[in-house]
């Protein structure tokens, strides 16, 4: 056995009194040669326990009781010393983290930051290092790797970032990869590359591989064994088909059906409690209808929308960037246009150019027969509160120095809406309780919550305007898979209570498949398909399309 896990116990000091057991004792182990994923949610202990076999857990808040091992290659690695420990894990444990971005050192090249790794562990010289630095950047896939090697790390796309965060964790060859949450916030299309590539990786350089993640979908194809856990504990273990096939614990079934699957859509997702209060099982579920028809009440009809970004190139010239071309598309009322496409492609600039937040270089967006585009910014002002837009990331859109009550009513209180502030602050509470938080919230702030919960607190903000177009720009890609469940269905139900329209902006394609009525696909700023969601799924017209649908993991 080449990592092995026992009775792994982790506590964190909250302040001087009081500590929180992350880690309840786990046990597991990774076989040579052999790639074990362990899943669950956010706080479940997954990263934690890798970080513990890294030695990256700081010592002055990080208890490990007694009693704890992590043998790797019959070595006890508790109680290592430090420079022996790091000497250890440079060479032969590595890890990819989640984003490479915050891994990578802006200020310095990707082949001076692979090498570096090479002359420390490895001992090589300059002019070795740089030579097997290129040797990794082509094994990784990176695309002209002799001018790639002199890139920094804002000159590449977040796919290749991290395929050279892949290319420094094996560059020493190590025995053992830690790979966590590697594909969370990539496209479909990359996300499929960079499993293909540590799949294959794997099997060539005969190494084992902890692969740590929330989707069981996403692992099904390339694990051998699973582990899930929850709350600090293992809930189940076995054989990847095992788990799959027949799950023994029901946190595990949760797992597996919280998740939108491509050929079934109910009117509500399962999500965790269901399951572990013998809810609803999923063949149960009554389905959702989803379609357009030429009857539906146009809200929002857009033709040839355009937004170019002018771009410096050398001391005084500069080029025109066309990011999005010719956009046209029809929103009806209570309505869902799911918008897909690469990072690049230029969903997320449709959305942020329809609410004015970038200024439009062509196009009309027709409201009530009113052009957003035209208008000025005075006449625009009463609609920005009918057309709003929940973003990505809530822990970027929530003021951290507000509560959430001041949170709610500061859109409140620019727009007059409420007769006074009793009737305002009422509003507030009526809409945390709509969004399932607790009256406790009104007076808490942001850190004091977990991602979904921030998300519903933003999806509340936008709800104080009561708007009748909302636009969802990757809302839900961040979240568990539970989370999402209940974020999705939340949605849901405020479109079916107030008939509100949305423009689902996602790079999820399952997720976008169960929400929406209709599809556009874009690629490099253009439209290159738009049909029903059943109609495009079952039968996608455009190559670009087919390859988007072919990357969804279908394991499980």
């Amino acid at each position: 056995m080449l990592l092995s896990v026992r009775d792994l116990r982790i506590s964190f000091k909250v302040d001087r009194k009081t500590t929180v057991e992350a880690i309840k004792g786990i046990s597991f182990d990774v076989p040579r040669n052999a790639t074990v994923a362990l899943v669950g949610e956010s706080g479940s202990g997954k990263s934690v326990s890798s970080l513990a076999v890294m030695g990256l857990l700081p010592p002055d808040t990080t208890i490990v009781h007694a009693g704890a091992s992590v043998r790797f290659d019959g070595r006890e690695l508790l109680g290592l010393p430090v420079a022996e420990r790091r000497k250890l894990c440079g060479r032969e444990i590595a890890m990819i983290f989640q984003e490479p971005m915050s891994s990578l050192n802006p200020v310095f090249t990707v082949g001076f930051q692979i090498g570096e790794v090479l002359r420390l562990h490895m001992g090589m010289g300059k002019r070795a290092a740089r030579a097997r630095t290129l040797e990794l950047l082509a094994e990784v896939g990176i695309p002209d790797p002799a001018n790639k090697i002199d890139a920094y790390p804002s000159q590449m796309s977040g796919g290749q970032q991290q395929r050279v965060m892949i290319a420094m964790a094996i560059a020493c060859e190590p025995k053992l990869l830690i790979a966590d949450e590697p594909t969370t916030a990539l496209d479909v299309t990359i996300q499929k590359q960079i499993m293909e590539l540590i799949a294959s990786l794997q099997k060539r350089r005969q190494m084992a591989v902890l692969f740590i993640t929330h989707d069981l979908g996403l692992v099904a194809e390339i694990a051998d064994r699973v582990i899930v856990m929850r709350h600090g504990v293992v809930r189940e273990e076995g054989e990847a088909a095992q788990v799959f096939g027949a799950p023994a614990d029901a946190y595990t079934r949760a797992l597996l059906h919280c998740r939108p699957k491509l050929d079934e859509r109910p009117v509500r997702l399962p999500v965790i409690d269901d399951f572990l209060n013998g809810g609803a099982r999923p063949e149960a579920l009554a389905q959702r209808s989803r379609g357009t028809s030429p009857q539906d009440e146009p809200v929002l009809v857009v033709k040839n929308l355009a937004k170019s970004f002018w771009l410096r190139e050398g001391l005084f010239g500069k080029r025109e960037f066309k990011a999005v071309k010719d956009v046209s598309f029809t929103l009806g009322r209570g309505k869902t246009l799911g918008v897909v496409g690469e990072s690049g492609s230029g969903k997320t600039t449709v959305g942020l150019t329809l609410l004015r937040l970038h200024r439009a270089t062509g196009g009309s967006a027709l409201f009530e027969g009113r052009d957003l585009v035209a208008m000025s910014d005075r006449d625009y002002q009463p609609y920005k509160r009918r057309i709003q837009i929940i973003f990505q990331n809530p822990y970027a859109s929530l003021n951290p120095r507000f509560t959430v009550g001041q949170i709610l009513l500061e859109p409140m209180r620019i727009h007059r809406i409420g007769a006074g502030e009793a009737e305002r602050v009422a509003m507030a509470q009526h809409l945390l309780k709509r969004v399932g938080l607790p009256e406790q919230a009104y007076h808490r702030y942001p850190h004091e919550f977990s991602g979904g919960q921030r998300q519903r607190i933003a999806i509340a903000r936008c709800l104080t305007m009561k708007p009748e177009i909302l636009v969802c720009d990757e809302s839900v890609s961040a979240l568990d898979v539970s989370v999402q469940a209940q974020v999705l269905n939340l949605l849901q139900d405020l479109q079916d209570e107030y008939g509100m329209s949305y423009i689902f902006i996602s790079h999820d394609l399952s997720v976008v498949k169960y929400i929406s009525d209709q599809v556009m696909v874009m690629h490099h700023g253009s439209v290159v398909e738009m049909a029903d969601a059943d109609e495009l799924y079952r039968n996608p017209r455009h190559p670009y399309t087919r390859s988007l649908l072919a990357a969804i993991p279908r394991g499980a």
